[in-house]
């Protein structure tokens, strides 16, 4: 059993590339804050981020030019993706774009946060293992 067999490594691993993609979309909100008719987007957050690393979610990356890199991961194999949804902010443009920078400012906060909390817990989550398998005495 690895480390990565762990549920709690699986937890961990989920809820982190979950904030990552998080961060992706509200960085493509930002970029778009001027564009006439863009609605911001957000993801949704499962309840087992683990399970939704295994299956592998709906939000997928395309190529859209053989000039591109490549996606996947190893062999190819599709990367574990995560759903996202339209999330129009408070206010909403005359030219009708609906992502107040703002608020996709205190979403940024709130990845953060979370992803530091996330390397807190497995930082802590290795000491406590590396103890556990240190020789008694040691």
């Amino acid at each position: 059993m690895g480390v990565a067999d762990i549920p709690l490594m699986g937890q961990i691993k989920g809820r982190l590339s979950w904030l990552d993609e998080r961060q992706r979309l509200v960085a493509q909100n930002v970029a778009n804050a001027d564009t006439p008719g863009y609605v911001g987007r957000d993801l949704k957050a499962p309840t087992d981020f683990a399970a939704a690393m295994r299956e592998g979610g709906g939000l997928r990356m395309v190529q859209t030019s053989a000039a591109h890199m490549p996606i996947g991961g190893p062999n190819g194999a599709p990367v574990a993706r995560f759903t996202s949804e339209a999330s129009p902010d408070s206010e909403t443009t005359q030219d009708g774009n609906a992502v107040v920078v703002e608020e996709q400012m205190l979403k940024m906060a709130e990845s953060r946060m979370a992803y530091d909390a996330a390397i807190g817990l497995y930082t802590k989550s290795m000491a406590m293992m590396r103890l556990a398998a240190k020789a008694p005495g040691r």
